[in-house]
């Protein structure tokens, strides 16, 4: 039966991803696949359910506790479902992003009952939705006792094998001009709102992008102009302009401060600051990183990107991204899984959480 959870299945990630993969979850519709996650967890994980997210701890009193976290939803499918495997290549919606980072998990937390650090695995829903709708962030406002006593965290985001330590910041700024309407016929009536936001891009044309290496990590800043709108209709001059602006910002800066740099750049407009998210620090200097460095025996680099190790960051809990899929392939028609990517994925965590 497909996305059946047998013991044969659990041992083997390949098969355990394919398994995960052949559950349909689109965002919203995680409760199948937790159901089935939350029934083969094994009695030495103390286990709570918040909706259709599943933690799982392990209570053998070491001295330090780590945390594994997976979400268990996808973006919506696209004639890419159930899965198929050619050769090393295993593709279906999820392979990716994130089924074979959260098999890795899975197949640890039921075959490891004595890993050397105490160990919290998180499965969590609606990832790929709202904010507000994420599981992992509803679970730190509301129970973040269960992940502020560990001091590090590992989201097996896809990372294509590499350790990506922690992650960019996100600003989204509207920047506004305003003018006057009028008859294009008898445009010196009116004030172009258009015209008035091309020194807005030409700063953007300008900026020069900052660089940051920070634990040898290099974050590469970047502000771009997303989207432009304006206009009235094809015979009046329009009196608003609207460019909608994005700052992916390296994690030294804390969000008051990329805005008050965006800002600057923007001197003299109305800026609106209408979505921000903060970095999150690689904390390679955490012995656990150290050791999880070790176990891979490649160096890391930043990630250049927002994911949910900065809502560990908020905690106080440095962590990092790692997971066999290729991050290039998420959310794509094509999105597949090498599977010795899995097999090497599930080593490298089993040889950092053994004795």
């Amino acid at each position: 039966m497909d996305g059946m959870l047998t013991r044969d299945v659990l041992a083997d990630p390949v098969a355990l991803t394919r398994a995960l993969v052949d559950i349909e979850s689109v965002s919203g519709n995680e409760a199948e696949i937790a159901d089935r996650v939350e029934e083969v967890l094994p009695e030495w994980l103390r286990t709570e359910r918040f909706g259709n997210t599943i933690v799982a701890r392990t209570e053998l009193g070491r001295p330090q506790r780590v945390v594994l976290a997976g979400h268990l939803d996808t973006v919506p499918l696209h004639d890419n479902w159930p899965s198929t495997v050619e050769g090393n290549l295993m593709h279906g919606c999820g392979t990716a992003d994130m089924k074979s980072g959260t098999a890795v998990a899975l197949h640890l937390a039921v075959t490891l009952a004595e890993p050397r650090h105490d160990v919290t695995y998180v499965f969590y829903e609606c990832e790929e939705v709202d904010s507000d709708r994420n599981g992992l962030k509803i679970l730190a406002d509301n129970r973040p006792e269960l992940l502020t006593d560990a001091s590090f965290a590992v989201l097996l985001e896809p990372t294509h094998g590499l350790v990506e330590a922690g992650c960019q910041g996100t600003l989204r700024v509207l920047v506004r001009t305003s003018g006057k309407r009028a008859h294009s016929a008898r445009s010196w009536l009116g004030d172009n709102a258009i015209h008035k936001a091309a020194p807005v891009l030409r700063s953007l044309q300008r900026y020069r992008e900052r660089i940051v290496t920070i634990d040898g990590c290099e974050f590469h800043e970047g502000l771009n102009a997303v989207r432009v709108s304006g206009g009235v209709a094809g015979n009046v001059i329009p009196d608003e302009c609207v460019v909608e602006v994005n700052f992916r910002f390296a994690p030294d800066r804390s969000e008051a401060d990329a805005q008050d740099h965006v800002r600057e750049v923007f001197e003299g407009f109305d800026v609106e600051v209408v979505d921000s998210a903060p970095g999150a620090l690689p904390g390679l200097d955490e012995p656990p990183a150290q050791e999880f460095l070790a176990a891979i025996g490649r160096p890391p680099r930043a990630k250049l990107g927002w994911t949910d190790v900065a809502r560990f960051a908020t905690l106080g809990i440095p962590g990092l991204n790692y997971g066999p899929g290729d991050p290039n392939l998420a959310h794509k028609q094509d999105e597949h899984v090498e599977i010795d990517k899995i097999v090497e994925g599930a080593a490298v965590v089993r040889r950092w959480l053994s004795k």
